[in-house]
């Protein structure tokens, strides 16, 4: 697979691993650190909105940029800016601070996944797209895995230690950008992208929501909030329906990063043998029924059972819709990937709010409505047209 590009594949998953490994490993000191400036929790989902936010707004502007300057520079650019952010974390003595840098965090981590995932739009065959998202997803889901333990060991030492330790990682890995990445975009520039300002995102952000990838912007925000929906509040559900302590929601939240970075890995086997549209359509119907299987759960092996299940039909669902804006675009890769991107975040900052807003009222309604809203996309999802093969020499010449 992906013959002739397994080393900037490579390349590019090592650079996700490290930005997600980042932000694993400071998840664990975040409540600390904000206790310590004297905040709490409302601090707390501020920090963690703001950053969701940042790569909201700027996420297509970076992705425009790298259709017109380049994905290698725009990506190599992201990660020396978010070691940077990482060594103002570990530096920061108030609130303040903390929130400012975390919203440079988001933007610069933008510059990062937008570029990546545009240089896999130039450089995989349609066909196996799927399966390059998939391997980019997986990758970001292993920092995420690895990330809180290591983090967490590190605190120890101190506070700032995971932050210094995530900016020597990243700071690391820009000369394998710089010198083991070729630039994917041909010289000049994207074709789509002459002559456009990459600024004017009002206007092109209306042209693709006309445009035939406007469905599977929408299904990207749903692909996130459905997620969302399920981790903001999961905790406290576990806690209010079981009685559960932070060692098995920590278990369970394991198995989730566990089963969505494997399922990540043959998403291009899916995509490959029923092609995005089913395996968008089957994900979000799966979807929907998994959270109800997650009401329906009532000891600890049953809602690992069911979580596994939940997970697994939604880690199929963010890469066949990447890699199917991808191939239908009719825009640059680097400013659709930024508005798929933005489309995304906007779900991890409405999710978590909607989630805890009527987890406040009864704490089966988050998981209920997720399985509603996700049925809705699936329905939405019905109006995707497969597209019909070409007939070939044989078939014409009857």
């Amino acid at each position: 697979m992906f013959t002739g590009l397994n080393r900037n594949v490579a390349v590019l998953s090592l650079t996700l691993i490290v930005v997600s490994l980042g932000f694993g490993m400071v998840i664990p000191v975040f409540p600390f650190l904000i206790s310590g400036m004297g905040g709490g929790g409302t601090e707390l989902g501020l920090l963690v909105a703001v950053a969701a936010f940042t790569e909201l707004v700027f996420g297509p502007m970076w992705g425009s940029i790298s259709d017109r300057v380049g994905r290698k520079p725009v990506l190599a650019l992201g990660m020396f800016g978010y070691a940077v952010s990482l060594i103002l974390f570990g530096i920061a003595s108030e609130l303040w601070m903390l929130i400012l840098f975390r919203a440079l965090s988001g933007i610069l981590t933008a510059a990062a996944a937008a570029s990546a995932m545009a240089y896999i739009g130039d450089s995989i065959p349609q066909k196996e797209r799927g399966g390059g998202m998939g391997i980019l997803g997986a990758a970001g889901g292993l920092g995420l895995i690895l990330g809180p333990g290591f983090g967490g060991g590190l605190a120890a030492v101190s506070l700032a230690t995971p932050f210094f330790a995530g900016a020597a990682i990243a700071f690391a890995t820009i000369p394998l950008v710089v010198f083991l990445l070729p630039e994917s975009l041909p010289a000049g520039g994207s074709q789509q992208a002459r002559g456009r300002s990459p600024f004017r995102i009002r206007a092109f952000l209306s042209s693709m929501l006309r445009s035939p990838i406007g469905i599977l912007l929408f299904l990207a925000f749903l692909a996130s909030f459905g997620l969302a929906n399920f981790e903001a509040v999961f905790g406290l559900y576990a806690l209010e329906k079981f009685q559960f302590g932070p060692a098995e929601v920590g278990t369970i939240l394991t198995v989730v990063g566990l089963v969505s970075t494997l399922g990540k890995i043959f998403t291009g086997a899916l995509t490959l043998r029923w092609g995005d549209s089913v395996v968008i359509k089957t994900s979000l119907f799966a979807g929907s029924i998994g959270f109800l299987v997650l009401l329906a759960a009532n000891s600890y092996t049953t809602i690992l059972l069911a979580t596994g299940f939940f997970v697994l039909s939604k880690t199929f669902l963010r890469p066949s819709v990447l890699s199917l804006t991808s191939r239908r675009t009719t825009f640059g890769q680097g400013m659709t990937m930024g508005f798929s991107n933005s489309a995304m975040s906007l779900g991890r900052i409405v999710g978590p709010l909607w989630a805890g807003y009527v987890f406040d009222r009864n704490f089966t309604y988050p998981y209920f409505s997720g399985a509603v809203i996700l049925f809705l996309g699936f329905l939405v999802s019905l109006a995707l047209q497969v597209p019909v093969p070409p007939p070939s020499p044989k078939d014409a010449e009857k």
